[in-house]
């Protein structure tokens, strides 16, 4: 595996990029227009971000997602996916139970148990052959079950969309990441590299489809973003007016 490395301080300048971004992000809000969407008061801000995220991501990530997925066999790949996996059921065990949901705090304790042991610190998947369902949680949806509104849209840099709820969790969704708090720093960082290289390789259908159908990207994407994460903090049951925000269309 290659190591890619990188300053120590990563994580906190990527914390100072955020909070520089919300600053830019409410100075611009006094550029909105009068017919904005109102979960997206950031829209004309949004957009120039989201331009940029969808530039480098042709240039950069989309390319290199191709390339490890053809040269990566497909059942290394499904390894890879199911290590990162059984590592978030970790960070999920605990915000299920920050959450007050014991169900779900036990199954995912039961599939980090399961797999770390019996699927070889997780690159088989045996929990699901046992039929043990998986529950992912944040703590941005933590946040959302203790009453906290989602507030506007933000698009991140490079992170992509976002909540200002979720993304003021997003340093404590950091410390909870075992990977992110991994030493030494090269082995954290090829384990980052190669986690967000299966990922955006496991979007590459949908990113094409997308390219084909959505006649405005970045509303599509907002749209099905902000519903994901509504549905999220529900467990897919959302009332239909919430502190979210927007009430629910019929």
């Amino acid at each position: 595996m290659t190591s890619v490395s990188c300053p120590a301080s990563a994580f906190q300048s990527a914390r100072r990029a955020i909070f520089s971004t919300l600053v830019i992000a409410t100075v611009c809000g006094c550029a909105t227009r009068s017919d904005a969407d109102p979960r997206d008061p950031w829209e004309p801000f949004n957009r120039s971000v989201f331009s940029f995220n969808d530039a480098a991501d042709k240039a950069i990530f989309k390319p290199a997602a191709t390339v490890y997925r053809n040269v990566t066999p497909a059942l290394v790949r499904a390894g890879v996916t199911n290590f990162f996996g059984n590592l978030d059921d970790a960070w999920s065990f605990v915000n299920s139970l920050l959450q007050f949901k014991p169900i779900s705090a036990a199954d995912n304790f039961m599939r980090f148990s399961v797999n770390t042991v019996m699927g070889v610190g997780g690159i088989f998947d045996v929990a699901s052959e046992m039929r043990i369902e998986r529950h992912r949680e944040d703590f941005g949806q933590t946040l959302g079950r203790w009453g906290f509104a989602a507030g506007p849209y933000v698009v991140l840099p490079l992170l992509g969309p976002s909540t200002l709820r979720d993304t003021v969790a997003l340093p404590v969704d950091v410390r909870g990441d075992i990977v992110a708090n991994m030493h030494p720093i090269a082995t954290r960082n090829s384990l980052k590299v190669l986690d967000q290289l299966d990922t955006r390789a496991s979007l590459l259908s949908f990113s094409d489809s997308l390219d084909e159908v959505a006649l405005d990207k970045y509303s599509f994407t907002r749209d099905a973003f902000l519903q994901r994460r509504r549905n999220a903090v529900f467990d897919g049951n959302p009332p239909d007016d919430d502190a979210q925000g927007k009430p629910t269309t019929p």
